[in-house]
């Protein structure tokens, strides 16, 4: 590409075109970077999470107890505190046991 022939023009359509290209290649690189971190936290196995899955109205959840295949939470309710155990059947967290408690 001989430049000397190119006008202002020309060369600032050039030069903003290839910038452009190159912003959005970056931006895509940055969108497909997000999706994959995204897509990683979606497929950990995060009972935490799971619990305001499993019990909707739940406001605040606090773990009482961890070990490898049963967690005991604290649940915050509208209908007051609650005690939920979730034990890990075949690789998936199931609530086996809710119960009531008093203020």
């Amino acid at each position: 590409m001989n430049i000397k022939l190119h006008t202002r023009l020309q060369y600032l359509r050039s030069m903003g075109g290839t910038l452009l290209i190159c912003g959005i290649i970056v931006a895509v690189a940055a969108l497909l970077g997000r999706i994959t971190l995204n897509l990683k936290a979606a497929l950990v196995d995060k009972p935490d999470l799971g619990i305001y899955e499993l019990y909707p109205e739940a406001t605040d959840a606090h773990l009482l107890r961890a070990g490898q295949t049963q967690r005991d939470y604290l649940l915050d309710t509208p209908a007051g505190p609650k005690l939920v155990k979730l034990t890990k059947v075949s690789g998936q967290w199931i609530m086996s046991l809710v119960e009531a408690l008093h203020e």
